[in-house]
């Protein structure tokens, strides 16, 4: 009994309560810059309305926050997840039409009892920016961790990744007649990636790399938004550009000290 115990023992995965997937499955929308309201007239009542009629729907509860919509749908016990996730998928799909054009297309996602991170790991640091930190992790230790047997994922959380942010002086545009639409537009139109082609000569060939998007602080200072009577309005004219993370609203905390927080989900049969 005492060497069965044992080999028991070495076999035993690292969980918590049994492995048990229920039938529920989350539909999450983001919609940047809307508020709640619009999010629950725009977003989450349509979707709940076609998702009501789902066969096997025990109860649906919604959240409506700014930028983001979450519909949790709970299904009988008796109803397959599997089965439940595609009927989900497909009622989104027949209402997308319905939705605002400048959302992120839903994500759809059946609740899984192994898609918890079991460890957390906080890096910190008095000398480096949370910027730096990120990019340590996202580099360096991220990619080391998934390698590992019986991990399957490995997510950033409170990340600041560096991103060209431009700063607009609403004084200024308005002396300029032009709104922030305006500096979106010409961004859209002058920072792109435009394909070459190759030379091609008797018996060599050439790809040409063309080098037309933006990267320093200095071309996106330089941007030109309007030709006034030959007068160039440059972004530099009615603000500035600057590196810094691309979301701001996103935090980590050790002991009081923002941080950098790797979380590890191990495989379900680890």
């Amino acid at each position: 009994l005492v060497l069965v115990g044992l080999i028991a023992y070495q076999r035993l995965t690292v969980r918590e309560y049994p492995h048990i997937d229920p039938p529920v499955v989350n539909v999450s929308t983001r919609y940047t810059g809307a508020s709640a309201e619009i999010i629950e007239s725009q977003v989450t009542q349509v979707l709940e309305d076609t998702l009501a009629g789902i066969e096997g729907v025990d109860y649906i509860k919604s959240i409506n926050r700014p930028e983001r919509s979450q519909i949790t749908i709970k299904f009988d016990l008796d109803r397959d997840p599997d089965g439940a996730t595609s009927d989900v998928r497909d009622r989104v799909g027949r209402v997308r039409d319905r939705l605002p054009d400048e959302i992120d297309e839903p994500i759809i996602q059946k609740v899984e009892a192994d898609a918890s991170p079991i460890m957390y790991i906080a890096f910190s640091s008095s000398n480096h920016s949370a910027l730096e930190i990120t990019d340590f992790a996202d580099r360096y230790v991220k990619d080391r961790l998934q390698t590992l047997t019986g991990v399957a994922e490995v997510r950033i959380f409170g990340e600041r990744r560096y991103s060209m942010r431009l700063w607009l002086d609403p004084l200024r545009l308005a002396a300029y007649r032009m709104t922030p639409q305006d500096v979106e537009d010409a961004l859209r139109r002058q920072n792109v990636e435009v394909p070459a082609g190759r030379i091609e000569s008797t018996n060599r060939e050439f790809t040409v790399l063309s080098e037309t998007d933006l990267r320093t602080e200095e071309e996106f200072n330089n941007l030109i938004l309007r030709d006034e009577k030959g007068y160039l309005i440059r972004l530099q004219d009615v603000g500035h550009a600057e590196i810094g993370a691309e979301n701001e609203r996103r935090v980590a905390r050790f002991n009081g000290r923002p941080a950098v927080a790797i979380g590890v989900v191990k495989q379900a049969t680890a």
